[in-house]
């Protein structure tokens, strides 16, 4: 069976092999550590890597395996073992390294997995090997194909011994001061070649929105499919769950204060809360509304608000069975205008958003939260520091796969041609 004449059922054998010493390593040492492959050693581990790929290419005359390992009889099983591998990971939720491992499966963390380091070690070592023998047999036709292949491989020996390199760190900044420190996953504080002072944050928020909730349990009604009424420009009535709510002030910045109700709407015997104009910091909004049942029979008015971390937040009872209430304002873009200065010298002027990182000098920063308890008013902006150096090198195998495929594209639309 094993006598020079191997095919895919000895290529599906060598994955099957390698799943099953994969799970005994996996039982045996736990999930690979790509953090302990940092620079230097991923360098070392990337030219040891390449030389023993050379090394086996040419002792291919004497090795009937890795002749074997060339062909398509050792490619086909390999690259659908890991499909059905990279397809699993795709449709099981993933959990970041850095979170705890207890109560984690193994297949929540596949990256380091290792029946599924192995598998890709296999079939990243066929893309070399095939590789290497398409290099030393250069011609111009091939070219596609050697983009392909080179690019595939860049990427994935890159992306995953470059892994251990790249730092996803958190800075949470206040208004007026320079910050140049940072904590990562496990919370150790680090200094950066780079400090940033954060000049102002701000937030536009979505119109403000009313909803009924259940006295009893506080939850939205109804039940199945909660409903609201946005309070947008020009609004001033609707209706929800059969009452009908009518908008009779708003405040957009405001401050609650007690006292009677001048009007006589409020239930006799008891104080009420009223809001002023109020434009200063820990303002709230607030609206003054008057709910009135179906059938006409009840009705209840006051002020709503959704409360600050200046004011508590107001609701209006209007029977036994619910109330309203308006939610906290959500936010609609938050950003911080900052300065960023760097070892080298430089000073940048930056808008910071969200989906809009700054970059300098190999670093992205991208406008991660601010202080939620104070909204709007906040004075705080936390940053999510990233910084990959492989990266880089990941895109150039992609577009080396692409340039491959158009290649391929134009030559088979010439032989069409002919």
């Amino acid at each position: 069976m094993w006598k020079n004449t191997w095919g895919i059922k000895e290529g599906i054998m060598t994955c099957a092999g390698l799943f099953v010493i994969g799970l005994i390593l996996h039982l045996m040492t736990g999930g690979v550590d790509w953090n302990s492959f940092s620079w230097p050693l991923n360098l070392y581990v990337v030219v040891a890597y390449l030389v023993g790929l050379v090394v086996l290419y040419s002792l291919r005359k004497k090795l009937y395996f890795v002749r074997w390992a060339m062909s398509y009889k050792a490619a086909i099983p390999s690259l659908a073992t890991v499909s059905v591998l990279t397809f699993c990971m795709g449709m099981i939720k993933q959990v970041p390294g850095h979170v705890p491992a207890e109560g984690i499966s193994m297949f929540n963390r596949m990256i380091s997995w290792w029946p599924f380091v192995l598998e890709y070690f296999w079939m990243t070592s066929i893309v070399g090997l095939v590789l290497l023998k398409h290099l030393f047999s250069f011609r111009f036709q091939k070219i596609p194909f050697l983009l392909n292949h080179l690019g595939l491989f860049v990427a994935l020996v890159s992306a995953t011994l470059g892994s251990a390199d790249m730092k996803r760190l958190t800075m949470n900044t206040r208004v007026g001061q320079t910050e140049w420190r940072a904590t990562d996953t496990n919370g150790q504080l680090i200094e950066l070649p780079l400090a940033i002072e954060l000049k102002n944050f701000s937030i536009e928020e979505y119109p403000p929105k009313l909803m009924l909730i259940d006295n009893a349990t506080g939850r939205a009604l109804p039940d199945n499919t909660p409903a609201h009424l946005l309070l947008e420009e020009g609004v001033s009535q609707g209706m929800l769950s059969g009452w009908n709510i009518e908008v009779r002030n708003k405040i957009d910045m405001a401050a609650s204060v007690s006292g009677e109700d001048t009007r006589g709407l409020a239930i006799s015997g008891e104080d009420t809360v009223r809001y002023v104009e109020w434009p200063s910091m820990g303002a709230t909004c607030a609206v003054h509304v008057r709910a009135t049942s179906a059938d006409g029979k009840q009705m209840a008015d006051g002020w709503v608000s959704c409360g600050s971390f200046l004011f508590s937040y107001q609701a209006l009872r209007l029977d036994s069975v619910c109330s309203l209430v308006m939610p906290d304002k959500e936010p609609r873009r938050f950003s911080s205008e900052v300065t960023i200065y760097t070892e080298t010298g430089k000073k940048l002027e930056q808008t910071i958003e969200v989906n809009k990182p700054a970059k300098v000098e190999g670093w992205k920063i991208y406008q991660l939260s601010y202080d939620e308890s104070k909204g709007r008013w906040s004075d705080v902006s936390v940053f999510e520091l990233v910084s990959d150096p492989w990266l880089p090198v990941v895109y150039v195998g992609i577009v080396m796969m692409m340039l491959g495929a158009v290649c391929m594209f134009v030559t088979a639309q010439k032989n069409n041609k002919c």
